[in-house]
Order: structure tokens, then C-alpha cells, then sequence
């Protein structure tokens, strides 16, 4: 089976990411697909148009070539409302969605009548989610790095050192959620120097950071109280919590912002889910923080999108065997050998077939094996 495979250009703020690199083109062109890759998808972190040339694909000119030309569009993030537009019945989508949080993103795809399969939704044997774990690493890595630089008085932070000096002691970071995000937020602020601790409601969880990390991560069951104590303590808190495919709960509320230093840090890495503190909502590489009765939000939505190379070569290593799979065998097929990838269908035909994003944006959920059987 040949499929014309498109690659635009994201337009989202500051987002430089590419759905496919020159590496992952030559192993589709070598199935014997088409490529179509918009002129300077890659541009801004080292692939150019001749690269891309190089492993097979065509240069396509505008985002409206490969729209119209393409059966199957790959991408990193949610489709911008002009690309939503332009998408069609039949044609397959595949990228992060997000829908839970987004109900203009999920009205516009159901009204395109397009099939669309989420990255963050798409799951493995042991019930991970391979295709989020990848910039989960990143995103909970850059967390710290980011808060770090929030915290210094030049950007409105509190003014404090992650890592302390002789005679002065370190800052305090509370990491709620101990996923792939948690444990890798932990990790760097531990490296940092950091005093660390890591907030989940799961005991197993916990127990399996102990072991990995030891004494240095100190670990908290997340009740209320304890929160309560632990965010009044904190200099920086990440919020790494996922509920996949629904909208993040708001784990931390306004009131308790009260109790914390002023200019100390909240990093919300679940904004993509809606966020998990209450006082949050999306913000953007341009404009990155806000302040909410003295404490600085960092919300950015495509965190990411910042270590642009590093992120497409992350996510093309996990990506490109299940865009193979659906060139190679069509979407049917694929979702109907692969109840994994079938886990990542979201809108199909007007239709919602997740039911923790059709819960979310209350509409009816459509079973995606009755989908595919129809």
C-alpha cells in the first residue's frame, strides 16, 4: 500500500518541532510511500529542505499543498484553528491532540469530518503511554531548569538558588505526580543540588522512586494535608500529574498560594490537560509567566518545543514505527491489528471514540471498534 504521507510546518507560538526528520522520511520512502514536506519545516533546528530532498521527499510550498495532497498528516502538536480548516473527511491525522481541555480544537475536527489519532492517548502492553513519554522526559527535566530561572529576582522570582552554597541551605521543590514527568523533574533538581520531594497517591509508586533514587528523594503521600504543608514549604513546585486523556485536577487551589514565600515558583507541566494548579492557564515561549497573588506561573504549553532538536528526534524514534504501521497497512487495519494504537483514536467522522476525552467534553462516546467495524 503507497500513502502520501504531509508534513507542514507547525505554527504554533514559538514552536519549531517537526513532525517527521530527514532520518524517518528515508525509512518511509524506502516502504515505497510519497512524502510531501512543507518548505522549511525543519529549517529552525538544522533540517533543511535539501535534507529532506535527500531522503525522498517532495518540497511542498505552502501548508495548503500538503493539506490537500496528503492522505495521512503527521505533526508534533494540536492542529491551530487554520489547519483544522483544512483538514478533510477521510484524511488521517496523527499528532498530539489534547482535546479534554480544548473544546474548539475537538468541535473543529468533528466538523472535518477527519480520522484523528492522539500520541498522548496511544498506549503499549504495560500500559504506558510510549508516545508521551518522550517529551514527558523532557518536559519534567526542563521543569527545574525553568523554575531555576523563574526564581532569580531579574524574572520576578523570589531570588532564590536551587542548589544553595556552603552555609546557606538549598531550595525546596515539591515534584506532585511521580510519572515519567515527576521522576525526571526529581532527578535534575536532585542534580541541581535541590531538597526534593515527590508527592503521588500511589504507594507503589512511591515506594519504586525509593529504590531508584534512595535517601536523597524524600517521597509524600498526597493527601490534602499534606499538600497543604508541602506547598507552603516549597520555592518551586512542579505539577506533573496526568489523568490520561481527561482534563488534569486541580490539585493545588488559590487559597493555598497564600501560605508560600512570595516570588516562589509553580511549573504546571499538565497545561496541556488543562492544568493541575487552580490559578493556571496556557501560556506561550514568548510570554512565558504571570503572577497570581505574588507567585510565578510558568504554564507553557509546548515546554518541549524549546529544545526543539533534541524533542524531534525523541519523538521520531517513538512515532515512526506506528506512522509505518498506518502507510503501510491503512488506519483500519492497523487500529484493528494493534488494540494499543487503537487506544489513540479520538475523532473519527464527527465522532469521539475516547471516553475519558468524550467525558471531559460531554459528548457521546463511539465504541472505536464499532467505528471500525462500520
Amino acid at each position: 500500500m503507497v500513502t502520501r504521507i504531509g508534513v507542514p510546518k507547525e505554527i504554533k507560538d514559538h514552536e519549531y518541532r517537526v513532525g517527521l526528520t530527514p532520518a524517518s522520511v528515508r525509512e518511509l520512502a524506502a516502504d515505497g510511500h510519497e512524502l510531501l514536506v512543507e518548505t522549511g519545516a525543519g529549517a529552525d533546528i538544522g533540517f533543511s529542505d535539501a535534507d529532506y530532498q535527500a531522503a525522498g521527499a517532495t518540497i511542498a510550498s505552502s501548508a495548503e499543498d500538503v493539506f490537500a495532497n496528503a492522505d495521512l498528516i503527521v505533526k508534533v502538536k494540536e492542529p491551530q484553528t487554520a489547519e483544522c480548516r483544512r483538514l478533510r473527511p477521510g484524511q488521517l491525522l496523527f499528532t498530539y491532540l489534547h482535546l479534554a481541555p480544548d473544546p474548539e480544537q475537538a468541535r473543529l475536527l468533528m466538523e472535518s469530518g477527519c480520522t484523528a489519532i492522539a500520541y498522548e492517548t496511544v498506549t503499549d502492553r504495560d500500559g504506558r503511554l510510549p508516545l508521551l513519554a518522550p517529551m514527558s522526559e523532557i518536559a519534567g527535566r526542563m521543569a527545574v531548569q525553568v523554575g531555576a530561572v523563574a526564581l532569580h529576582k531579574t524574572t520576578g522570582g523570589s531570588g532564590v538558588l536551587l542548589g544553595g552554597v556552603p552555609g546557606v541551605l538549598p531550595g525546596k521543590v515539591l515534584v506532585i505526580g511521580g510519572g515519567v514527568v515527576g521522576a525526571n523533574a526529581a532527578r535534575m533538581a536532585m542534580g541541581l543540588g535541590a531538597d526534593v520531594v515527590v508527592a503521588d497517591r500511589s504507594v507503589a509508586r512511591l515506594a519504586q522512586l525509593d529504590d531508584l533514587f534512595g535517601p536523597r528523594l524524600k517521597t509524600a503521600y498526597a493527601s490534602t494535608d499534606a499538600l497543604d504543608r508541602l506547598v507552603a514549604d516549597a520555592d518551586l513546585v512542579v505539577g506533573a500529574v496526568l489523568v490520561v486523556g481527561a482534563a488534569a485536577p486541580k490539585l493545588v487551589k488559590r487559597a493555598q498560594l497564600a501560605g508560600m514565600r512570595r516570588g516562589s515558583v509553580l511549573v504546571d507541566v499538565a497545561i496541556d490537560q488543562g492544568g493541575c494548579f487552580e490559578t493556571s492557564h496556557a501560556t506561550t515561549h514568548s510570554d512565558p509567566t504571570y503572577l497570581v497573588d505574588g507567585i510565578v506561573h510558568y504554564c507553557v504549553a509546548n515546554m518541549p518545543g524549546a529544545v526543539a532538536r533534541t524533542s524531534t528526534q525523541a519523538l521520531n524514534h517513538a512515532t515512526l514505527p506506528f506512522v509505518q504501521a498506518l502507510a503501510g497497512k491503512g488506519w483500519r487495519r492497523a487500529l484493528a491489528e494493534d488494540p494499543h494504537l487503537r487506544n489513540g483514536l479520538n475523532v473519527h467522522d464527527g465522532r469521539i471514540a475516547h471516553p475519558a476525552v468524550a467525558a471531559a467534553l460531554g459528548h457521546p462516546f463511539h465504541d472505536p471498534q464499532t467505528l471500525l467495524g462500520a
